[in-house]
């Protein structure tokens, strides 16, 4: 884990605007770099086992982020499931998330976020140790390619059919090598149903990762944020800042990176992806002049 020298934000994906330019995703850091953004999540969610992107192009991008002081990270595939009953899924899974290592080292990504599965109505415990070891066996082979530069980041899931509760993906950093947790606030939110209604309500989430992990994991948390819509089962569908009655309040994450002086990256998920990260910004260093 690296420190970062400042809050960091940025869109999960290619924003509208610069898919109208039609430029190649080399491009992305200097676009970003031009709105006053300085992270971005590259986008491998339909990568299958081998890398989806020429070596030469992830490397042109990844120049430009150092150039430009844009923070890579990318998203791993959709058809990684860790949890898999099957060997055979297990085993594709692997494969899949190892080829995504393989690129974000190629575009010098810092780490790879990945859904890890879902429970198929088995025992949790049952699922974490399939989870575990399946993870374990990743880092095993990225270390026997001496890939050791890039971190998996299990994500915090919306549903709660999913394998990925807050618990669970901390125990996963605390037990599994080159492993550190990517924090979906609007996850965590739908998971349970209107988590955060209060600044305290994150204040606990911040005080398990720093208690579990470390002070130096919560001040360079990898986070996503958005707004989110949910039924009794979680997550149904993400929503811009401007959309009214939808929450987490991200005034209270903001208040609290400014109170504890953190460094977090985060990375926007709205449809708005690009705008709202501006928004996200903006209300971070109005908390920081706020409290001084």
């Amino acid at each position: 884990m690296t420190d970062h020298d400042h809050p960091r934000f940025g869109p999960a994906g290619m924003p509208s605007g610069f898919k109208i330019l039609k430029r190649t995703v080399d491009g992305m850091p200097n676009y970003l770099r031009a709105e006053g953004l300085d992270s971005f999540e590259y986008q491998m969610v339909r990568w299958g086992p081998v890398p989806q992107i020429r070596r030469e192009m992830a490397e042109k991008l990844g120049k430009n982020a150092v150039e430009n002081d844009v923070w890579l990270t990318a998203h791993g595939s959709y058809f990684i499931n860790l949890t898999a009953a099957k060997k055979e899924v297990l085993q594709a899974s692997k494969k899949r998330l190892l080829a995504c290592v393989t690129g974000a080292q190629w575009m010098r990504a810092q780490i790879v976020v990945f859904h890890p599965g879902s429970y198929g109505g088995r025992p949790p415990k049952e699922v974490y140790q399939i989870c575990e070891r399946a993870m374990k066996e990743v880092v095993e082979s990225m270390r026997s390619l001496g890939i050791t530069g890039v971190h998996l980041a299990p994500e915090t899931m919306g549903k709660a059919s999913q394998f990925g509760s807050l618990d669970e993906v901390l125990t996963l950093c605390e037990q599994v090598e080159l492993t550190e947790p990517n924090i979906d606030w609007g996850h965590l939110h739908a998971r349970d149903n209107g988590r955060f209604k209060t600044i305290d309500d994150v204040r606990i989430v911040m005080d398990e990762v720093e208690k579990r992990l470390g002070v130096k994991a919560l001040k360079n948390l990898y986070c996503h944020f958005s707004h989110i819509e949910f039924t009794d089962k979680g997550e149904r569908r993400h929503h811009n800042l401007e959309d009214a009655g939808y929450g987490p309040d991200f005034n209270f994450l903001a208040k609290l990176i400014a109170e504890r002086d953190l460094k977090p990256v985060i990375a926007c998920e709205t449809p708005n992806l690009d705008v709202d990260a501006q928004k996200l910004r903006d209300i971070t260093l109005q908390a920081r002049k706020d409290s001084l």
